[in-house]
């Protein structure tokens, strides 16, 4: 295998890691892309003391510190401010807060398990948990918790002592215990029910189906828009935002079920004046056992090619 070939098969692993450090799926692309010119422009310097992959990584985390000291943390509405609760007085979108981004599964290649390390690490309330950690901080507890590095080696990447490695770990899991949202640490649906949730979520949304959607959300239930920062808590609230922005009607709407951070997602096109269903939106769903506990509707058309889907459906 020659060296390039090499770089391509940890692409996945590394773009999944600069996400988890950055917020950004196109900041980590263009991490991972940074990563490699570095890696190739130093190779002749690379002497196999470790291995490419855990080369690469190091470089990857380097970059990420660095891009960290010239941007602001990624957030999702309700970090900003508390819910609304009337729907006909949203804000306007704020493009210039640096939003949390979804991560395509698809990304991860055709065995997931083999490249994330720990799975639950890239779900969203634990992605935008990890915001609020400073970067070297959040460095060390995903090369600890999730890459399962020692921490000799994490000391000697972030050219410390392995005591403020270790100190640093324990104050990153105590401010995510108190950050992580309770919903997102409790079981998830198994099949057949877990695929009964989608299918009523998916037909429901589709119809605008306000009676089957009641009882598919918990009576906690959040759902947040951004780049809107306006988002609505419980489950009466948002039933009335969805009252209020579904049009009505037969063929008013498509989704398309996608997946995202390791949860199930589905691609809102809305049909447009010319006929056409156009992207929308990519809304990411955490179920807390046999109940949809939050939605995180990211209102970003861009968003669609990431994961593989076009900016105008076809319905057949």
């Amino acid at each position: 295998m020659n060296l390039e070939e090499e770089f391509a098969q940890h692409r996945g692993e590394l773009v999944a890691h600069c996400y988890r450090m950055l917020g950004s799926l196109h900041d980590a692309e263009d991490a991972v892309q940074e990563t490699y010119l570095r890696a190739w422009r130093g190779h002749a310097d690379f002497e196999h003391r470790s291995s490419v992959r855990t080369w690469l990584y190091r470089i990857a985390t380097n970059v990420c510190l660095n891009l960290l000291q010239h941007s602001s943390r990624r957030v999702v509405p309700s970090a900003l401010g508390a819910p609304g609760n009337d729907p006909d007085e949203l804000h306007a979108q704020a493009l210039e807060v640096p939003w949390l981004e979804p991560f395509p599964d698809q990304l991860l290649g055709a065995d997931p398990a083999t490249v994330v390390g720990d799975r639950a690490s890239l779900r969203l309330a634990m992605v935008a948990a990890m915001q609020h950690l400073p970067p070297r901080q959040r460095a060390v507890l995903i090369l600890r918790e999730v890459l399962t590095w020692p921490a000799a080696d994490v000391a000697s990447l972030l050219d410390t002592t392995t005591a403020a490695v270790n100190s640093s770990l324990q104050r990153a899991r105590a401010e995510l215990a108190r950050l992580r949202p309770r919903e997102d640490e409790l079981s998830e649906p198994h099949e057949p029910l877990r695929r009964a949730l989608l299918d009523q979520f998916q037909a429901a949304m589709e119809s605008k189906d306000l009676v089957v959607l009641e009882g598919l959300f918990s009576a906690d239930a959040r759902w947040e828009m951004p780049p809107i920062p306006t988002w609505f808590s419980g489950r009466s609230d948002v039933l009335r935002l969805l009252d209020a922005k579904l049009r009505p009607g037969p063929g008013r709407r498509v989704l398309v079920e996608t997946s995202a951070n390791g949860q199930p997602a589905f691609a809102l096109y809305i049909r447009g004046t010319d006929d056409l269903f156009h992207a929308h939106s990519i809304k990411v769903l955490t179920y807390t056992e046999d109940v949809i506990s939050a939605v995180l509707a990211f209102h970003q058309p861009s968003l669609f090619p990431a994961f593989g889907l076009p900016l105008i459906h076809g319905r057949s």
